[in-house]
């Protein structure tokens, strides 16, 4: 496969996911459009690694994996966390949260 198919891809999952996160107001789904920005980026770092015939794109993508991980782990628990206070995940409603 060519370069440009895999450009493509990610182009295509950066965009939903970027259509995600700005248009849902559940925050499970923000986290998961967030994911699929992430793994978008991993196409692109793996994609020049193997293109430049290197191997830094997957040592990158897999740093980029661990901040995803990182990532979920730390919106479940702010998630978790205002379902117990508001007894929803709407986004629309954590803004009545200001301190």
């Amino acid at each position: 496969m060519l370069l440009n198919e895999y450009l493509l891809l990610a182009a295509f999952l950066f965009c939903t996911g970027v259509y995600g996160a700005l248009a849902r107001k559940n925050s499970v789904l923000v986290l998961m459009s967030i994911e699929l920005i992430l793994n978008a980026v991993n196409i692109n770092l793996i994609a020049f690694g193997a293109f430049n015939h290197t191997v830094a794109g997957q040592v990158f993508a897999l740093f980029v994996i661990a901040v995803a991980a990182a990532e979920v782990g730390v919106g479940l628990a702010i998630v978790l966390l205002i379902y117990r206070n508001r007894h929803s995940i709407d986004l629309d409603k954590v803004d009545v949260m200001k301190g």
